[in-house]
């Protein structure tokens, strides 16, 4: 089983070492003089690592020939962004740092894109990458590539190793930088004669100095206190849960504040989660395809609270629109991402989880019964999370799927999704009630994430329920990986939205382009045959009275299934603030069914 720390408790880089009995220091053995590439796997050991995902090559062939000397369990991907994407949501999963490697050239630059993805939601991963010699670096050798340079931007920092005697502590020191602060991607590169020359390894040796804050972590009293005083006096609130709230393991505190001060809780894709679903406070997602009334409370507050949250494009709309009438306090740990989208009033710069615990005692119970029951009344009758809104004339929808999911798991499942409609699908039909079990590329937003994240989230969390939800665009950017499910013997089940689009950028088509449907339409394999070729159940699923069967199967199979649904081509997610309008300017869904507006169109 992986191991299961708490991240926050290894800011400073004090994971586990190997054992050194009772002896004190200047008793024990010398240290042993081990090649670099068993110091990698031993490094890698002592800070409780037990699961990599990589791809073998000749730059890298040193550690692989030193991997059967350590207990730990590698994953051979089918292509190295699948290898990123699986230490991400390894990481996701279970809140520790996940592992990705690879060799040189090709092999390296295959993973930027999973460690972009990583880095714009702040995933604490460790990608290792071999080199050339480093009497040849420089001269384009074969499958040389300058990855510390290519990366540069995409990751919190990055190490190039030449000398054996460096590497320990730069594997240590990379650890430590993924995990603290604001988490991200870090990358060591590895000279192949770094990996093959020998050097002392002292495990303890070589720990990085402890963890400093950055010098504007630090919580002023006047800042305490005013936003104390805004709370106090605000009579229209909402708190805005971010990623945050699960990275700093805040999730009691922010309900705690939300339950003491009846202040109603919005929610960022990635926060969701990080404040149950089925709380009364909850209100749901907010932004360009939220909930139409937590956009509408956002613009009608007189304070927010962002906890943990970078108040993003998708998240806010036009800025200069943007809650014009609330005072704002932000609750951040990146002091860069202050005032940078919205200016607030008070700023309060440290771990979000320690700074609630210095605000809550200052927060008394305040009465919010008829702010929240203001938001109740905008609700109406067309809630976008309600499925009895949702048309049901014979047409399987994928609202249908996600919702009867989310019903039959009963909540529990680990749900990993792509990225498109199916996802804004499942963040409004799914209601998750815990950390950590939606797991998803914000930021980047990266087609192909789902499967290959879905891989690492299992063996971070083997005892737990995991499911795939992809498109038929973005599954077979990574259906790759299909493979690795069977030779690890894994039991995940994958669900396909099947709409024969690439359903995203077709409703933008629809909504902007005159429906010039100009190379969205998506010619995909029969998928129930192609998971059968990899040894895969599956089947198709094409009317709403069969996915009740069909996920009931793939919940019983012993292994690995597939349901290939197929969806009603031409739906839309509704809401939809179309790029560049405010908050509160959402494309509603219509009142008719939109196959028979278009019956009336032809």
């Amino acid at each position: 089983m992986a191991h299961k720390g708490n991240a926050k408790t290894k800011e400073n880089g004090d994971a586990a070492a190997p054992k050194a009995g009772a002896e004190s220091r200047e008793h024990q053995a010398p240290p042993a003089r081990l090649t670099g590439a068993e110091i990698l796997w031993a490094t890698l050991a002592g800070e409780g690592v037990t699961d990599v995902f990589g791809y073998p090559g000749g730059a890298i062939l040193p550690a692989y020939d030193a991997l059967r000397k350590f207990p730990i369990r590698h994953v051979l991907v089918r292509h190295e962004q699948g290898a990123a994407h699986m230490a991400d949501g390894y990481a996701r999963a279970s809140g520790d740092v996940g592992v990705a490697i690879a060799t040189s050239g090709p092999g390296a630059t295959n993973l930027v894109t999973g460690i972009a993805t990583a880095m714009l939601d702040s995933i604490p991963i460790v990608c290792i990458t071999g080199n050339v010699s480093s009497k040849v670096l420089g001269t384009d050798a074969f499958q040389e590539v300058d990855i510390t340079g290519i990366t540069l931007p995409v990751t919190k920092h990055n190490f190039l190793v030449n000398k054996t005697e460096d590497l320990a502590h730069a594997l240590r020191h990379a650890f430590q930088i993924a995990r603290s602060g604001r988490p991200g991607p870090v990358l060591v590169d590895i000279t192949k004669d770094a990996q093959q020359a020998t050097a002392e390894f002292d495990f303890e040796a070589a720990k990085p100095k402890p963890y400093r804050p950055h010098p504007m972590l630090r919580v002023e009293e006047s800042g305490l206190a005013a936003a104390a005083d805004l709370i106090r006096d605000a009579k229209r609130p909402v708190i805005l849960a971010g990623h945050g709230v699960m990275e700093s393991g805040a999730m009691e505190q922010v309900r705690t504040l939300a339950e003491r001060a009846q202040i109603p809780v919005g929610l960022t894709l990635l926060g969701i989660g990080g404040f149950p679903a089925s709380h009364p406070l909850c209100l749901g997602m907010m932004g360009m395809h939220g909930e139409a009334w937590v956009n509408h409370a956002i613009q009608e507050a007189d304070l927010l609270i962002a906890c943990g949250m970078r108040f993003d494009d998708r998240v806010t709309g036009r800025l200069t629109e943007y809650a014009q009438k609330a005072n704002k306090i932000h609750i951040e740990v990146d002091p860069a991402e202050i005032n940078k989208n919205v200016k607030v009033d008070v700023a309060l710069v440290g771990d979000l989880r320690e700074v609630l615990e210095m605000l809550l005692p200052r927060i008394a119970g305040r009465d919010g019964a008829a702010w929240i029951k203001t938001i109740e009344a905008s609700k109406g009758a067309v809630a976008v999370s309600d499925i009895k809104n949702l048309p049901d004339s014979g047409h399987l929808y994928a609202a249908h799927v996600m919702h009867d999911l989310w019903r039959m798991t009963g909540g529990d499942a680990i749900i990993v999704t792509d990225v498109g409609q199916h996802q804004m699908w499942e963040a409004q039909y799914y209601h998750h009630d815990h950390p950590r079990t939606l797991i998803t590329s914000g930021g980047l937003g990266t087609m192909g994430y789902a499967l290959p994240a879905a891989i690492g989230a299992k063996f971070a969390c083997p005892e737990r329920e995991v499911w795939v939800i992809a498109g038929d665009g973005g599954f077979q950017m990574t259906a790759a990986e299909l493979a690795t499910i069977v030779q690890e013997k894994l039991k995940i089940n994958i669900a396909v939205i099947n709409n024969g689009y690439l359903g995203m950028v077709r409703q933008w088509q629809e909504f902007f382009y005159e429906r010039n449907y100009e190379a969205t339409p998506l010619v995909s394999p029969d998928f129930v045959k192609l998971a059968d070729a990899h040894g895969i159940p599956g089947r198709a699923v094409r009317e709403r009275s069969e996915v009740e069967a069909a996920v009931k199967a793939a919940r019983s199979a012993p292994g690995a299934y597939l349901l290939n649904f197929l969806v009603e081509k031409e739906d839309s997610v509704y809401p939809m603030i179309p790029a560049g309008s405010a908050l509160h300017e959402m494309i509603r869904r219509p009142d008719r069914d939109p196959l028979e507006e278009r019956a009336d169109d032809k």
